[in-house]
């Protein structure tokens, strides 16, 4: 990123369409100061509001405060999209500084007396305001988060709470660093391309590029994705290799400069106290209070249904493959059995499947086509516009004759970048502010040789559907208040129309579209497309069971108290899949405590389970679409018109029942995955 222009470009709003970053005039050094001149600055207009001698109003009091903050908005929605997708030295050391500033001067705004006082005197008197429903419902939750971040302690526990709040960011942020600095460190180079056998052309390619990146010409390196399957598992002939990269992956931050459990052990603890002095025996009460599931009672009911029946499935499966296989199988087994039987039960190889999802096509004739069909939308991609990698596509959304905002796509994985695949914002929607969505997409698809395909596996193809599902919400958001912008939902509803939008790569009409052989144009054959819908459900027991091992133990964790003491990270976890009684060893937790970094450098600690709650709405709402005619417009409008658009400014469950006409039923899931027995 070159300077273009002098001066720091963050202090005054971007001059590029919808208020694109200029990343051609950002550099490194501007963050900083931009940083410290935008806390100054809401530090500012709260101090306004709160010297106003005027009685309280809406206003001038909740509205106010709404708009505060631009310069902050501006540089942090930039900078922690770097941290994320394009990390380098100075950008991690800028966040180990600036983390707990943030965390101090957002807790400053929350705790300030006097502000609350007014909010609070609002809230009292807030049925006689003659307040708009969005309008109400933002006071309703100003006032909600206030009291919850500790409005109401005595000063003493507040500084305690600042202090918590403050270890807390920075510890947050080395877990992210060091995990992706093992990751990178716990790649696996292999040096005889003989051990590769049964990795498609293309991914060797891959592996030889990337080890040529890190100075091995001539060898091959097989990076890590974030979870703990490895997609590699499922090709590789050579045994040894396999279980290299299995306890490459599974071992990654026990031992070693990368080691995670210092901060995992402190971060437990220091939530376990921040839950006590708010009013909470733990932090998963604290946290799940604000979801649509209310009560870790309610998340035990659900998984308590759940984890049985996962757990037996999988056992059954891990049975069958060792069949197959001659011997016992082993977790680095497990994919690459799995993919012989189901060639065998069902025909396919999924291998032989991905010269039909080449991105482009996928993108274009699957992605985009199924949100024209169902919202209307066109995407046409510009040139135009600076980028932070030079990967990064921009695409204009038109609406109808509209356009609507901007989707930028960074699809390529690098070592700059941590693993998994999510959606932020640089702008969020806002009627109050004039703002429109610029909104992006940041996927881990392995990068091909130069001049070769970008080949998608069936995951790829569903994580991109996933994740421009997320984009939708915040493309077509259509709120005034930026608090409710677009995903700005309980972290249990939030993946609700992501899960939705992968429904749309197996209909008939937008597969038949894009999925096409890259070099004949020959689309997948239909006989191909009926084995695939005919073994949906093989493996399932496995899958359901990776995923509900990682969301109890997330629970497992964030259900400690402040006296509860843990030394020893590997025992508590192995004691709590076995209190679980999903301790199967063929499927290991789709993420290890050491390596979890949704809940320890993310947003969703004590909040994994939103994934299954959020899947019992999507296989609802499946049955909605299929009910009323599939890939429709008029039932896009629907869905658009009640849940996409509506972000956070109503109540989600509201808004589903308004959608749906009733409250979500469980069947539809317990089928989907295969667990009605």
């Amino acid at each position: 990123m070159l300077a273009r222009v002098t001066g720091n470009p963050f202090l005054t709003p971007s001059p590029l369409p919808f208020g694109f970053p200029d990343f051609d005039a950002i550099r490194e050094e501007h963050f900083l100061p931009a940083f410290t001149a935008g806390m100054a600055e809401q530090r500012a207009e709260v101090e306004a509001i709160t010297a106003d001698p005027g009685p309280a109003t809406f206003e001038n009091t909740v509205v106010a405060l709404e708009r505060s903050g631009a310069t902050l908005r501006r540089v942090a929605d930039v900078f922690f999209t770097l941290v994320g997708s394009c990390s380098t030295p100075g950008i991690r050391e800028i966040e180990a500084q600036v983390a707990p500033q943030l965390a101090a001067h957002a807790d400053a705004i929350t705790l300030d007396p006097v502000l609350f006082t007014r909010i609070e005197a609002l809230f009292a008197a807030r049925h006689d305001l003659d307040l708009d429903p969005e309008s109400l419902r933002l006071l309703e939750r100003m006032h909600r988060d206030a009291v919850r971040a500790g409005a109401r302690l005595a000063p003493a526990e507040q500084e305690r709470l600042k202090e918590l709040n403050a270890e807390l960011s920075a510890l947050s942020t080395e877990f992210g660093t060091r995990l992706l600095a093992g990751a990178n460190a716990a790649a696996v180079l292999v040096e005889d391309e003989a051990q590769l056998a049964g990795l498609p052309a293309d991914a060797v390619s891959a592996a030889a590029r990337a080890a040529a990146e890190r100075g091995h010409e001539g060898s091959f390196l097989l990076t890590l994705v974030l979870p703990t399957g490895q997609p590699a598992l499922a090709s590789l002939t050579d045994r040894g290799l396999r279980e290299r990269l299995h306890r490459a992956s599974t071992e990654r931050g026990l031992g070693g400069e990368h080691d995670t459990r210092d901060i995992v052990l402190r971060m437990v603890a220091l939530r376990a106290e921040r839950a006590a002095l708010l009013g909470h025996p733990h932090h998963a009460s604290w946290a799940v209070e604000v979801g649509t599931a209310g009560t870790v009672e309610a998340i035990d009911a659900m998984l308590g249904k759940l984890a049985p029946i996962a757990a037996a499935n999988a056992r059954a499966e891990a049975a069958e493959l060792s069949e197959a296989a001659g011997f016992p199988i082993e977790a680095w087994d497990r994919a690459f059995y799995a993919e012989r039987v189901r060639k065998e039960r069902f025909d396919i190889d999924t291998d032989a499947l991905r010269p039909y999802f080449e991105l482009e096509r996928v993108l274009h004739d699957g992605v985009f086509h199924a949100a024209n069909r169902l919202y209307g939308l066109r995407f046409a991609e510009r040139d135009d516009l600076p980028r932070y990698h030079p990967d990064v596509r921009v695409f204009d959304v038109f609406d109808g004759d509209e356009q609507l905002g901007l989707f930028v796509a960074d699809f390529y994985a690098r070592d700059s970048k941590r693993g998994g695949a999510w959606m932020n914002s640089f702008v969020d929607q806002s009627h109050l502010l004039g703002t429109e969505p610029v909104v992006l997409n940041t996927l881990n698809i392995v990068k091909p040789a130069d001049g070769e395909p970008t080949l998608l596996t069936v995951d790829n193809v569903r994580t991109l559907f996933h994740e421009f599902g997320h984009a939708l919400h915040g493309l077509l958001s259509d709120v005034r208040y930026p608090t409710f912008s677009g995903t700005s939902v309980p972290r249990d509803f939030v993946e609700f129309p992501s899960q939705v939008n992968e429904m749309w790569l197996e209909d008939p009409e937008v597969l038949a579209n894009y999925a096409r052989h890259h070099e004949t144009g020959e689309p997948l054959p239909a006989e191909v497309v009926e084995r695939l819908a005919a073994s949906r459900r093989f493996g399932e027991g496995f899958a359901t069971t990776e995923y509900l091992a990682a969301t109890l133990l997330d629970q497992a964790w964030h259900r400690l108290g402040p006296g509860d003491t843990v030394t020893d990270v590997e025992r508590f976890e192995a004691d709590a899949l076995a209190a679980a009684g999903i301790a199967e060893p063929t499927a290991p937790p789709r993420y290890r405590t050491t390596y979890f970094n949704h809940i320890f450098g993310g947003g969703y600690s004590a909040a994994y389970y939103s994934y299954i709650w959020s899947e019992v709405l999507d296989a609802d709402t499946v049955e909605w679409f299929a009910e009323n005619g599939g890939l429709r417009r008029e039932n896009g409008d629907v869905f658009r018109r009640e849940l996409l658009s509506r972000g956070g400014a109503v109540d989600p469950m509201e808004a589903y029942r308004a959608f749906r006409g009733r409250d979500p039923e469980l069947g539809p899931l317990l089928v989907r995955r295969g667990l009605t027995r």
